[in-house]
């Protein structure tokens, strides 16, 4: 056995533990760089939806989680459902004003404001969840969104889809076009000034407000989202004929509106995963929909919900009233105008692709159904 050797280190074994000894004299010196990098930040979120709502409230829960568990707890948002600190169709003024930081909403509440904002959610007879995400990032939506919630101190990223919605729970069963005239209908949006050419009398309720006011006969019938939230607020109890498809909403994005100054408060790094998140939870909202969604159709209609396609004179009726409620829109509002044309030319793009491959696939499947 060799005895160990008490002999100084040779040259190069003193040139490793010197550079041992300075790395880890940086390690020190690096260490409060990085945490100074990463600041506490506290933000509050109030959502446009209530808390029954697991899955479109759930998704700002889960962005709230994401965002905390990417910054080890050092950026923390508090979601806060409508109603706790505004009502669910003041989130954007909120926002815009300072007062809360962010918010979730369906910009579509404020086509008061800007009647673009129609076509941030979703146009009707326009692209699906799948397109509208395509549009957003690779068809020139986000940069032309981008300017006009700059016009109301707001960033806005997308965070949430629902993929395409049901057309609503009705008193009485439609048949002919007529059948909409003086009709109270709960729905939001573009779709509501669509029907208003038919005849329908749109009201624009929050999600907490819908049952009763269809409990009561307020209203004659009401959307919402689809089979999962419908059953959820109870609709399937006070109206029996559930319509589809939902038309207005062939995909309808939600999003995160952050106050401009607090979102350039922000370190880079603290951006770039808040977007990163967004993504995730809105892919986490659409996977949510469509596993829960079937199920909740067929307990409703289980339990007595009688479901009805909308007649095509309907549906020819209301898109030709959409496409002259469009040409009125882009002569009064240069970004609808500038939305508008983006989204139709990315859709004439898209859907002979969908025609050859999306939609020839999904059909065979639908038809053979069953089979295994």
């Amino acid at each position: 056995m060799t005895t160990p050797s008490t002999t100084t280190p040779d040259p190069k074994r003193r040139g490793f533990l010197k550079g041992v000894g300075l790395t880890a004299a940086a390690g020190a010196v690096a260490s409060p760089a990085v945490a100074q990098a990463m600041p506490e930040v506290r933000w509050r979120l109030t959502s446009s939806f209530p808390r029954q709502l697991d899955t479109i409230f759930g998704t700002a829960q889960t962005f709230a989680r994401y965002i905390a568990e990417a910054t080890d707890n050092k950026f923390q948002i508090q979601p806060f459902p409508a109603g706790e600190l505004v009502g669910g169709l003041q989130a954007m003024d909120a926002v815009q004003s300072g007062a809360i930081e962010c918010c979730q909403t369906p910009v579509y509440f404020y086509i008061g404001k800007e009647p673009a904002f129609g076509i941030g959610t979703g146009l009707p007879f326009s692209l699906n969840a799948r397109q509208q995400h395509s549009w957003w990032h690779f068809g020139g939506g986000k940069e032309i969104f981008e300017s006009i919630f700059a016009r109301f101190n707001c960033v806005g990223h997308v965070m949430g889809q629902s993929g395409c919605q049901m057309g609503g729970f009705f008193r009485k069963e439609l048949q002919t076009v007529d059948d909409l005239r003086g009709l109270k209908f709960r729905i939001g949006g573009l779709g509501g000034q669509v029907l208003a050419k038919l005849g329908v009398i749109p009201q624009q309720i929050a999600a907490g407000d819908v049952y009763p006011a269809l409990e009561r006969g307020t209203i004659d019938a009401a959307e919402f989202v689809g089979p999962y939230d419908d059953e959820k607020l109870g609709l399937s109890k006070v109206a029996k004929f559930y319509y589809a498809p939902g038309w207005w909403e062939g995909g309808a994005m939600l999003h995160l509106l952050v106050n401009q100054g607090k979102w350039a408060e922000l370190p880079k790094s603290y951006q770039a995963i808040a977007m990163q998140a967004c993504e995730a939870a809105n892919n986490w909202m659409l996977a949510k929909y469509d596993a829960v969604n079937a199920q909740a159709l067929r307990r409703m209609v289980g339990s007595g919900t009688e479901l009805r396609l909308f007649p095509q004179a309907i549906m020819e009726a209301s898109l030709k009233a959409a496409n002259e409620l469009y040409g009125e829109l882009s002569e009064k509002s240069p970004d609808f105008k500038r939305a508008y044309e983006s989204m139709v030319g990315f859709r004439a793009d898209v859907l002979p692709w969908w025609q050859v491959n999306e939609f020839q696939y999904d059909a065979f499947m639908v038809r053979t159904r069953g089979r295994s």
